[in-house]
């Protein structure tokens, strides 16, 4: 372990700067222009933005998506009355974003120039972050086979992740240019004090998820800056909330019947949309 942990040190390399860029770029307030009653929204994203088992699936859309009305894109096109065109899939990279996915067209393709919001959430499945929480909690939850190793993503993989999401986000200028652009990163699901049976990963786990966590964040922060879109830093937000908190925004790994391991909750989702909306219109 003491080796795991020296690797995850070597790769997170300027760390400490990019971080930096998570601050800054989570100050930037929206435009404070009220989007009109049925102005269209697109929501591009993974399933931390499509919420499995979160409400009710939504009709017509291909299975494994896994789209459910209680999303955060749901609940906040409910709560200013946009008109959403919802692209999420659940185990999305940023590639089925900018490119087709099997019979999936690119989620990059619902956009047109009427769009006037785009939220995202991506690049999880590009780190393999939920696999890595599943491999840190395998000993503990007694699974009956040889516990894989974690997958501590390189610098090449950070690096591709961070071009891809400016990619993106150049799509998006291109094809929604009056359309408000928010990254919306994932929430924090590893507290930084004790553990507890929801979180059962030993401590030098615990902390390298921490940091690849951290390193997501600013990653995903750096490529909103540079790209000009904003940022909502759910991560941020979710830091009292994770699942060994008393209001928890996230599920950890326990496994109730009808809920998603390692993703974000009811709560969690209606706090993101509350904070997205805040943030919208004031």
């Amino acid at each position: 372990m003491f080796e795991l942990q020296k690797q995850v040190a070597c790769k997170l390399t300027g760390l400490g700067a990019a971080l930096a860029l998570v601050s800054c770029a989570g100050s930037v307030d929206i435009s404070r222009q009220s989007l009109k009653a049925g102005a269209t929204y697109v929501a591009m994203g993974s399933s931390y933005a499509a919420g499995p088992d979160l409400g009710q699936p939504k009709p017509d859309m291909p299975k494994r998506c896994s789209r459910d009305n209680g999303s955060y894109p749901s609940l906040l096109a409910a709560r200013l009355k946009l008109n959403l065109i919802d692209a999420t899939c659940s185990g999305a990279t940023t590639a089925h974003i900018l490119g087709p996915w099997n019979e999936l067209s690119p989620q990059i393709d619902a956009l047109t120039p009427e769009t006037r919001l785009v939220t995202i959430t991506i690049g999880g499945n590009d780190i393999n972050y939920v696999r890595n929480l599943y491999v840190a909690t395998c000993d503990s939850v007694k699974m009956q086979r040889v516990c894989p190793p974690l997958l501590i993503p390189t610098n090449a993989d950070w690096t591709k992740l961070e071009a891809d999401l400016r990619k993106i986000a150049d799509e998006v200028r291109l094809r929604a240019p009056k359309a408000k652009l928010v990254f919306v990163d994932y929430v924090t699901l590893v507290p930084e004090g004790k553990l507890c049976s929801s979180v059962p990963m030993t401590d030098a786990s615990a902390q390298t998820m921490r940091q690849i966590a951290a390193q997501f964040a600013a990653v995903t922060a750096k490529a909103a800056h540079e790209s000009g879109a904003e940022l909502l830093n759910a991560g941020e937000l979710s830091k009292q909330h994770t699942p060994c908190d008393a209001d928890p925004w996230s599920i950890g790994t326990l496994m109730t019947p009808g809920t998603a391991p390692w993703h974000p909750n009811n709560a969690g989702m209606r706090g993101i949309a509350r904070a997205l909306a805040s943030k919208l219109v004031g």
